[in-house]
């Protein structure tokens, strides 16, 4: 089979996984499971008047902290946009800083409401608490600062840094066979192997990548996405927060058919 047939038959192979998740997380969110009871009901939060959301405080562009300070990106816009739907303004939300470690056990602590923090819905993760519709369709990318790399097959036989143990390892070494994949244990490794001409490029999550391009301009992204997973809000189980759910799924499912989250994704530059 040419490589071609084989990028299409990986396409539709995504298209249908994708496909999959996504009835599962509807029906999850719309059925509702019995769980680990956390974060508040719906009418319990329009009653104290304010969302308690778990956000990213250093993922530019998604979320992070401007020069004054203050919380921006993609998944802040989106945490402020559901206070306006749910509660009727954007200033009726606290946004809660996680580490990455803390995503889900915040949700299940009852510590916030919901948590809108760079979460890739699973099937794991569904067994413990529910996703959203996804907000945005991530998935792994390169990364390089060779203006001649403009393509996947311009790295043909050259070397291309990837993180130690993570799914992008497979991704590259099917879309480019013939790479020489170099182990890195950070992004911040593997710019400085990128720096000092050890590697030609860096395979990662495009949202990340998006970040750093906008940090270090001499940076560009390939065009092309290796993976799709979807970004979705992370929220609880239980019958007691089909509500909760619905409103969000709905007001989410609207602001995709809209075009407002395309927009926002854009304006923050996210590919």
């Amino acid at each position: 089979m040419n490589n071609g047939c084989n990028r299409r038959s990986i396409k539709n192979q995504l298209h249908l996984v994708l496909s999959a998740t996504l009835f599962l997380i509807v029906c999850c969110s719309c059925w509702g499971m019995d769980g680990v009871a956390s974060a508040a009901q719906l009418s319990e939060i329009q009653q104290r008047g304010y969302l308690n959301i778990a956000v990213k405080d250093n993922l530019r562009p998604l979320g992070f902290r401007d020069a004054n300070g203050n919380l921006q990106g993609l998944e802040i816009d989106l945490a402020k946009q559901l206070a306006v739907d749910l509660l009727g303004k954007a200033e009726a939300v606290k946004l809660q800083p996680v580490a990455n470690s803390d995503r889900l056990s915040v949700i299940l602590e009852k510590k916030v409401d919901l948590a809108i923090a760079r979460v890739t819905a699973t099937e794991s993760r569904s067994r413990l608490v529910d996703f959203s519709v996804p907000y945005y369709l991530d998935g792994a990318t390169v990364v390089t600062k060779d203006n001649s790399v403009q393509q996947l097959r311009d790295l043909a036989k050259r070397k291309i840094a990837v993180l130690n143990n993570s799914s992008t390892i497979a991704q590259v070494r099917y879309f480019i066979p013939n790479a020489k994949l170099v182990g890195v244990n950070s992004y911040q490794e593997a710019r400085e192997q990128i720096e000092n001409n050890v590697v030609d490029a860096f395979a990662a999550d495009a949202s990340v990548l998006s970040g750093w391009v906008q940090e270090y301009p001499q940076y560009h992204l390939l065009p092309t996405k290796l993976s799709t997973e979807p970004l979705s809000v992370v929220m609880p189980k239980g019958l007691q927060y089909d509500e909760l759910r619905r409103r969000v799924n709905e007001a989410i499912a609207r602001y995709l058919v809209e075009g407002w989250l395309k927009e926002r994704a854009q304006y923050w530059g996210l590919p």
